[in-house]
């Protein structure tokens, strides 16, 4: 062989073997990512949105999520027990926000500019509960943890609808009823909330200020009290935790409830089922607007995690546009991210536009343990008339004193 060819074809040689191996260096070696899920949402949506999430991700890593439920005590004190037992993603209400702050459990999320702007702003309540320290320390995934009126088209129109007063009326003279469960502090709050007094935790979210027994204010404690006495000795209406058995059978007409009741509902009432803002209700002769609790649902990311790129990824992935839409049609449940909450699907639903209604006159559940059972038992006694016939006032005075206990 020539020479040259000879040199030629040792350097082409050289060169391949120089290519093959410089190609082999450069390639991308995927990395193994195991993320841990304390769920708090329908486990075979989540599931999908997992399945989902790997599948495009799968070129950069290979990935494997495993769902798991949430403590069911404090999920603060768990982690705090159990430090290398906690899950990477945590799923939780904005009423555990604080604890899990305050104790450092949660890793802010980066990419905070985009999803706060995604989120209605800085200033919405969704957001501004959420932000610490200019840090956004978790995604919101809902906004709709709130409840409002649903009603019977045939019975009660949107007039009728505006007052307590005319909805007991007309559900009287239907031998009907307007429900509503006073067992629960949860709906106790939205008569007290609405004459203008306060139960909320304080900063620190360790004791809570409660002024249900206030002499001073426009309407006294007792005048709210008064008056849901007032309502719960009209015969059309009942205090019940299920409304839908009577629905079906007819003999309840309106009720208040959430988004998580509406396809239920909607499959009794069909046509007639309307829903929209709470009612005003009669206090010493006065309309007062009923007020209500609203809560929000977050995703965060545990601050000991192995992978926090990984698990913030996630995190955003199952709060962006797309995912808030499908848990929507999925579970009903409002969406926080502005343009998902303008989607077609989503605001054909009458319940999502209620509760934007009523979420104008509610405010954030904000409230420690110690409010639970004084509040629910209050609701309970005033539910049946008072059987007692307790002095309101001491019964007030009482309550609230179990409600601020420290």
């Amino acid at each position: 062989m020539d020479i040259k060819k000879m040199i030629a074809v040792s350097c082409s040689a050289v060169c391949l073997l120089t290519m093959a191996s410089c190609g082999k260096k450069s390639s991308k070696k995927r990395e193994k990512v195991t993320l841990n899920v304390w769920k708090m949402e329908d486990e075979a949506l989540l599931q999908e949105m997992a399945d989902d999430f790997i599948e495009h991700y799968k070129d950069d890593a290979d990935i494997e999520i495993i769902l798991g439920n949430k403590p069911e005590h404090s999920m603060t004190e768990y982690i705090q027990e159990n430090p290398d037992d906690s899950a990477d993603i945590l799923y939780f209400a904005d009423d555990q926000l604080d604890q899990l702050y305050n104790a450092g459990y949660l890793l802010p999320i980066e990419n905070k500019d985009e999803i706060i702007e995604a989120n209605g702003g800085r200033y919405t309540e969704v957001i501004s509960c959420v932000v610490r320290e200019l840090k956004l320390c978790a995604c919101p995934i809902t906004a709709g943890n709130g409840y409002f009126l649903y009603y019977n088209a045939k019975y009660l129109n949107e007039s009728d609808v505006q007052s307590m007063d005319k909805i007991l009326e007309v559900a009287e003279k239907n031998g009907k009823y307007f429900a509503m469960d006073w067992s629960s502090g949860w709906y106790t709050y939205s008569f007290f909330g609405g004459a203008g007094l306060k139960a909320e935790a304080n900063p620190g979210g360790t004791f809570n200020y409660c002024d249900w027994n206030s002499t001073e204010n426009k309407y006294k404690g007792v005048d709210v009290a008064g008056a849901m006495l007032d309502i719960s000795s009209s015969k059309g209406f009942k205090s019940i935790d299920s409304f839908i058995d009577g629905a079906t059978d007819d003999s309840i007409i309106a009720f208040v409830g959430g988004q998580w009741d509406y396809e239920n509902l909607l499959a009794v009432w069909g046509d007639d089922l309307r829903a929209t803002k709470l009612p005003t209700y009669t206090v010493n002769g006065d309309q007062v607007q009923m007020s209500g609790f609203m809560g929000y649902k977050y995703v965060g990311v545990y601050s000991g995690t192995d992978y926090p790129d990984w698990a913030v990824k996630f995190a955003e992935w199952v709060s962006n546009y797309d995912n808030q839409v499908k848990r929507f049609e999925v579970t009903g449940e409002c969406p926080s991210n502005v343009d998902a909450m303008k989607a077609d699907e989503v605001q054909a639903s009458p319940a999502v536009v209620a509760l934007g209604e009523q979420s104008a006159f509610s405010v954030r559940q904000n409230v420690t343990d110690a409010y639970w059972t004084p509040s629910s038992l209050l609701g309970s006694t005033l539910a049946a008339g008072n059987p007692d016939n307790r002095d309101l006032q001491e019964l007030l005075d009482e309550v609230t004193a179990e409600i601020n206990a420290k």
